[in-house]
């Protein structure tokens, strides 16, 4: 069996199907049709369609629409410069597992870049480009210079005002990247709050920062995630002596609600989430507090009616352990440092922090900027690389659900 001469082979297969069809519908080309059986052509079309599967697997991963870009983009906001955030940029830069889990934007200053790079002995190969111009993410990582911060002007291992315009501006042009729909979503190394509220008094978190930039006004809470177990939290920032006041039925569902869904974003189907108790062992039936049985119990129930998979309340000095054995996929604490120390505990230099809620996956390394070993090139990439791949998966299939429901 001879394929039809100049097809099989041609660049292209869509130039491959375009030629068939021309030779087939051409009256005139009867010669074509004399020597080629229809069995020819429909071996031609199968060896057509086999190489268009084998681009899609290759650049699509396979299963996914064409219509789908292979990798989402990151927008990744240069740090704390007086830190560890520099030489972690870099080094992402240059891992091989994050390249090929994204295409990334860098928002900073190539001097600070080029500092952090020989800190940490590595030399990433980017594409450095002038804000306003023009340029293509999907070749190789490109770092967007905004030229504002010198490496004179940076003192190491000390929060400065410079050092919080620089991590500020940085985080503000990655959220408007998001927003704008120019990236799929942001990451940034280590932030100091101090250095930012030197130039911005009113910064309290990232989060509602990024609520301010983006306009967003919806519900978003800050999740803390070790390798595949997930730690949320009905209260934040607040004092601890505030906390019960500050409880109710219906603020728990909608934090069990707001897990359940991120959770699944990352790619866990039925998350299973246990619910901590406030007091010691989960109030003891009554004896040393009453908010498990008036609040935190009735509130699980009602989330179980709804559909999700929560039980609870637990004990939280064992929960954790029971959730680290594999029993649960996520734990909701009633309080920051409720689940802070247990996660911190079980993998600091592995835990990453997820804002969810906002309409694209914000993520960070859980530990802070270092001024202790800043300068030194011993900063772990652990928890920088989980954070960025955790968000390229979020961000994949989000596009992909958006994509879906169109």
């Amino acid at each position: 069996m001879t394929p039809v001469a100049g097809i099989v082979n041609t660049r292209t297969p869509c130039k491959k199907l375009f030629r068939i069809f021309y030779y087939f519908f051409d009256n005139s080309n009867t010669k074509f049709c004399i020597q080629n059986s229809a069995f020819d052509i429909l071996y031609d079309l199968v060896a057509i369609f086999k190489t268009l599967t084998i681009q899609v697997k290759k650049n699509y991963g396979g299963g996914v629409n064409m219509a789908i870009k292979a990798l989402p983009t990151i927008a990744l906001a240069m740090g704390d410069p007086a830190g560890v955030s520099p030489e972690l940029t870099a080094k992402l830069l240059a891992d091989t597992d994050v390249r090929a889990a994204a295409h990334f934007v860098v928002l900073g200053d190539r001097r600070i870049l080029d500092e952090g790079a020989r800190i940490a002995g590595v030399m990433p190969d980017i594409t450095v480009v002038s804000p306003g111009d023009s340029y293509d993410a999907t070749q190789r990582p490109v770092l967007v210079d905004l030229g504002h911060l010198s490496p004179e002007d940076v003192k190491r291992s000390e929060a400065t005002p410079e050092g919080g315009a620089f991590a500020l501006e940085n985080f503000r042009q990655a959220l408007t990247m998001a927003k704008e729909g120019r990236a799929d979503a942001v990451c940034f190394t280590p932030f100091n709050q101090k250095a930012m509220r030197y130039v911005y008094p009113g910064y309290d978190d990232e989060i509602r920062y990024a609520a301010e930039i983006t306009g967003f006004k919806g519900a978003a809470r800050e999740f803390n995630v070790l390798d595949n177990l997930w730690n949320c939290r009905v209260t934040s920032h607040i004092p601890l002596s505030e906390v019960a006041a500050a409880l109710s039925a219906e603020r728990i569902v909608d934090e069990l609600e707001l897990a359940d869904r991120c959770m699944r974003e990352s790619g866990m189907e039925t998350p299973r989430i246990a619910v901590a108790g406030l007091n010691p062992h989960a109030g003891d039936g009554g004896n040393f507090g009453r908010e498990e049985i008036d609040v935190i119990a009735p509130a699980v129930q009602r989330a179980v009616e709804k559909g999700f998979n929560a039980s609870g309340p637990y004990p939280a000095d064992t929960v954790y352990v029971r959730a680290r054995n594999g029993e649960f996929d996520a734990v909701l604490s009633m309080y920051h440092d409720q689940g802070q120390i247990a996660m911190k505990l079980m993998g600091f230099d592995r835990g990453v922090t997820m804002m969810g809620g906002f309409p694209f996956p914000i993520c960070t390394p859980a530990h802070g900027t270092a001024y202790d070993i800043a300068g030194r090139g011993i900063a772990n990439l652990g928890a920088s690389k989980a954070a960025v791949l955790l968000a390229a998966r979020m961000a994949k299939r989000n596009r992909a659900a958006k994509f879906n429901k169109n």
